[in-house]
């Protein structure tokens, strides 16, 4: 190895491994494309290695480039944990904090939450990707996914910071057109609108009721991969949605939707999930303590 590589180039190697491309690294840390490329080249210089095979439109690793992308992780991870170690020691956290959590609870939840907690502590920087699709909390190089449902990873630590449960419910003008279903398997009649949501199995709905965990195939002309145009279709008069009291307790209390079949109900508490190796973080503990105080007051 001619020199030591520079952390700041471990960082962006790291961050190219898990984009899979020079130009959407250049986005994500605001430098351009001929810079990214140039810092590369400078880390395998020092290296004395080629870390990438390149094409027109993704990279990946060579083998030499897994051995380096094995230890830059285990390198930047042992930094992070040094500052979390000094932050201990001071009165304000700081540093990076990557979230993921879903499109809808993000937006109308744990945005105005990362808000507030942002102004409580400046020297924290935030960055909080909505996705509504399984996480690879580790790979993606995620430090906190906040998740409606708990993890079923076992390497993940899973803390609960709220309660919450999903309801069948529908709007009265559907409920006046195709009658309430007396019982949970009147459901696989009815128009049912479907969602496609993380790690959800689609079409099939799993509720606690009276008989205890009961499963139903259900379908319907409508379906969608977002929560929030499923309540507005149900909004609509268009079928039966099975979704977070989160999200329909406002259009509930309004008399908008109605619950149907009360008496059933899927557990869905607001889990915060995150590496093992970060359960000594202070500003992720910050963080998530203040998130599950954030919401228990809302």
């Amino acid at each position: 190895m001619k020199n030591l590589p520079a952390l700041d180039d471990l960082h962006l190697f790291c961050t190219v491994v898990r984009l899979k491309s020079f130009a959407a690294t250049a986005r994500v840390l605001g430098v351009s494309n001929a810079l990214v490329s140039k810092r590369i080249g400078v880390l395998e210089a020092s290296l004395g290695v080629r870390l990438l095979h390149r094409t027109t439109r993704t990279v990946a690793l060579t083998e030499q480039g897994q051995v380096v992308h094995g230890w830059a992780l285990r390198i930047l991870d042992d930094v992070e944990q040094m500052g979390d170690a000094v932050a201990t020691e001071q009165a304000a956290p700081a540093g990076l904090l990557r979230i993921c959590t879903s499109s809808g609870f993000g937006r109308n939840r744990v945005s105005p939450a990362l808000s507030a907690l942002a102004k409580r502590y400046p020297a924290l920087e935030i960055q909080l990707e909505l996705l509504d699709r399984p996480v690879d909390l580790i790979g993606e190089d995620f430090h906190l996914d906040i998740r409606v449902g708990q993890a079923h990873e076992p390497h993940l630590i899973s803390r609960r910071i709220a309660h919450n449960a999903r309801v069948l419910c529908a709007a009265p003008a559907y409920l006046a057109g195709y009658g309430t279903p007396a019982a949970l398997a009147g459901l696989a009649s009815h128009r049912c609108i479907v969602i496609r949501e993380r790690n959800e199995e689609f079409g099939r709905w799993t509720l606690q009721g009276p008989r205890g965990t009961e499963t139903v195939k259900v379908r319907g002309p409508l379906s969608a991969s977002n929560g929030e145009v499923v309540h507005g279709w149900a909004l609509d008069g268009h079928g039966i949605i099975l979704r977070s009291l989160w999200d329909v307790g406002p259009s509930l209390a309004r008399g908008e939707l109605v619950r149907v079949l009360p008496d059933y109900q899927q557990p869905a508490d607001v889990w915060a999930i995150y590496p093992s190796r970060l359960s000594t973080s202070a500003r992720l503990r910050v963080c998530v303590e203040f998130l599950e105080e954030w919401l228990r007051s809302q």
